[in-house]
């Protein structure tokens, strides 16, 4: 399943909203060095109940929009 995600990093909360077919999600680490996006995959983990094993991150590393690919 591939979701559209949008990410704000340096967020007081994390937290993860669906409006529309977006996912906005909200995360306290920085945007350097890759740990906005480890903290979206382990977020997303939770939040969709699978290991970070089985989320990817398809497009939009160094981007706020990002497209996810989730395995079940």
């Amino acid at each position: 399943m591939k979701i559209k995600v949008r990410v704000t990093p340096n967020s007081k909360i994390d937290e993860v909203v669906k409006e529309g077919d977006t996912f906005l999600v909200r995360v306290n680490e920085p945007a350097k060095e890759g740990k906005a996006n480890r903290a979206v995959i382990k977020l997303l983990a939770d939040y969709f109940g699978v290991p970070q094993r089985q989320i990817a991150i398809s497009s939009g590393f160094s981007s706020r929009n990002k497209v996810i690919d989730i395995t079940r």
